[in-house]
Formats: structure tokens, C-alpha cells, sequence
């Protein structure tokens, strides 16, 4: 086995994080910033952020049930940031960054985009200077028409998205920020009280990229940030016009090639890989939309396919209320 995401933590900003039994063993006590949780961020009554959650550490329940999340054996710090169906506050992201870095997370997962604030700057900042991997989603058209902060700060890694066939995902907001693309259509995933959601959004891509990213930085843990989005970038699916474009950045990241190819390091060799370089192996299709008690993820150690079939976990709404509401199975 390559990399289960073993000793990493992703933090993640969003709307708490129900303890969902596919996600439970490696949910950490985290932090509420706004008031109406539980106290330690280990509650959502939205949904957003337990999806995500799902998506970048869902470990399931043995005997193929459940979902499978990018990085199973990583550690999730849930941060109550956002308040359920409503619009975060930069400032509040702000804090869950801060409490973050403070409190040892080696991977931020940001779905959402918004305005920025001078202490949201900073906090995004001091998380790249304490060599924290910050991942961020471009945001969903209609309602953002360019990418938003903080996937425009220089340094972080800014995801945007495909749809089930591997082309530009309609929802997915274009311009030169975009670094990577992930899946962003009909991914399921793991939802409050137990249940299960489908949704559409650069929100789950992001995700998706998060638990690559934990991948990285469990197998190769003395490698700086910055070298685990450069192993990214370079061993991303080429798509579109050859070598770096506004909607697919660099490519469809690859994981079984980020986490095994010889990469040099930044400022040296070619800035992406080849078109139509690594596996295209893609995974079988997901359940109905009705959710169901199987739901097995993009990944079983791991390989993301770019050259497009249905993949079967996780997405859902995007944190700021900008993603398609989900279809939650009851």
C-alpha cells in the first residue's frame, strides 16, 4: 500500500463535522469560532462540511460498507467557521486558520470562496510560512464570476474541476489562478446524522485534493509544502491546450503518479506532465442518488482518473452557500 494518509491532519474550516460513523475514528476535537455548535466542532446541521470531511478521511465500516474517503487513516480537525446554510464571515475563517496552525495541522482544506479581510490575509500568510499545504476551491458559477479569495493568494493551491467524463465541469469558475482540477459532479458522500449526500461543486474537488495532498505528506513527511503542490502540478493529466490553461491549471491530479513519480524539485525539469501522461484506470460507478449503505469512494488507496468515468464517492454543497443543494438520502 502506497499511502493511507497515516500521521497527517487536515484541518477543516467549514461548517462543523457531524461524527458520522465512516468518519468517527479519526475525528479529533476541533473548535467552534461562531456560537451554535457543540463546542470542539464536532457538529454540523448543515451538511457541507461532514461531506467534505468524508471526502478526505472517511474510513468506513469494514465488510465494503460505507465510504472511503482519500486519505482513511488521516485525522480530521473540524472547525465550526460557518453557520448552516449561510454565508462565513472572513474574520471567523480567519480564526479556524489561526487555531489551525496552532495547533498542528499539516494540510487546510478551504471550500469556499469569499472577500478577503487583513487578518484573513495574514492568517492564510502564517499558514504557509509554518509550511502548512493550504488547499482552496476557485468557486462555482453563477454565483462567483472569477476566482475568489483564498485560492488567489500566491502559495496556496487552487482547485477547480471536471465532470464525469474528464472535461471542464460546467460549475467550475475559470481564470490563471486554477492549479489543478479534481472530480466536481455527482460525488457522494458522507452527510449528518448518518446519512449520505450527492452534490456538484469545486467544494468536493477541493476536498479531493486536500486528501491527496495527506497522501503526500504521509508518505513523504519531510517534504515542504511547497514540494507537495509541485508534485501536484507536475504529475497532474494534462487536459485542454497543452501545458497550463485557466480551466484545467495544470491538469487532473493523479495520485498513484504524485505519490510514486521521480519529481524534481521546483525550479527544476518540466512544469507538468506530459499530455495524456499517467493511468487512466477509472473506478466503477457510485449508487443511486438515493444514497445507500455501500458507497466506496475515488479512491481505495487512492487512484483519481482523469479520463473520465463515474467516480463514486463524495460531494456536496459548497460552504458559502454557492454549490447546488444537495440530495441527502434519509
Amino acid at each position: 500500500m502506497i499511502s493511507r494518509g497515516s500521521g497527517v491532519v487536515v484541518a477543516v474550516p467549514d461548517t462543523g463535522v457531524d461524527p458520522h460513523p465512516d468518519l468517527k475514528s479519526n475525528l479529533l476535537r476541533g473548535i467552534d469560532i461562531i456560537a451554535g455548535g457543540s463546542g470542539d466542532g464536532r457538529q454540523d446541521r448543515d451538511s457541507h462540511g461532514t461531506s467534505m470531511a468524508g471526502l478526505i478521511a472517511a474510513h468506513g465500516q469494514g465488510g465494503e460498507l460505507g465510504a472511503l474517503g482519500i486519505a482513511p487513516e488521516a485525522k480530521i480537525m473540524p472547525i465550526y467557521d460557518s453557520p448552516p446554510h449561510g454565508d462565513g464571515q472572513p474574520d471567523d475563517l480567519a480564526q479556524g486558520i489561526e487555531y489551525a496552525i496552532a495547533n498542528g495541522a499539516d494540510v487546510i482544506s478551504i471550500s469556499s470562496v469569499g472577500g478577503s479581510s487583513s487578518r484573513l490575509r495574514q492568517a492564510i500568510q502564517g499558514a504557509l510560512k509554518a509550511d502548512i499545504v493550504v488547499v482552496a476551491g476557485v468557486g462555482n458559477l453563477p454565483r462567483e464570476q472569477a476566482i475568489g479569495y483564498p485560492a488567489t493568494e500566491k502559495g496556496v493551491i487552487a482547485v477547480g474541476g471536471v465532470d464525469r467524463t474528464g472535461k471542464h465541469a460546467a460549475v467550475s469558475v475559470t481564470g490563471p489562478e486554477v492549479d489543478v482540477v479534481a472530480p466536481a459532479v455527482d460525488i457522494y458522500s458522507t452527510s449528518f446524522d448518518g446519512k449520505y449526500s450527492k452534490g456538484t461543486g469545486t467544494s468536493s474537488a477541493t476536498a479531493i485534493v486536500a486528501g491527496a495532498a495527506a497522501l503526500i505528506r504521509s508518505k513523504y513527511p519531510y517534504l515542504p509544502a511547497q514540494e507537495v503542490a509541485h508534485r501536484l502540478t507536475a504529475t497532474a493529466i494534462d487536459k485542454g491546450p497543452p501545458g497550463r490553461d485557466d480551466e484545467y491549471g495544470y491538469g487532473v491530479i493523479d495520485l498513484v503518479a504524485a505519490l510514486t513519480a521521480d519529481v524534481p524539485p521546483v525550479g527544476f525539469g518540466s512544469a507538468s506532465a506530459p499530455a495524456g501522461g499517467g493511468p487512466t484506470t477509472a473506478t466503477g460507478a457510485g449508487p443511486g442518488d438515493d444514497g445507500g449503505a455501500s458507497v466506496r469512494g475515488l479512491a481505495t488507496l487512492g487512484v483519481i482518473v482523469a479520463a473520465g468515468v463515474g467516480w463514486a464517492l463524495l460531494v456536496r454543497r459548497r460552504r458559502r452557500g454557492d454549490d447546488p443543494p444537495p440530495r441527502i438520502s434519509r
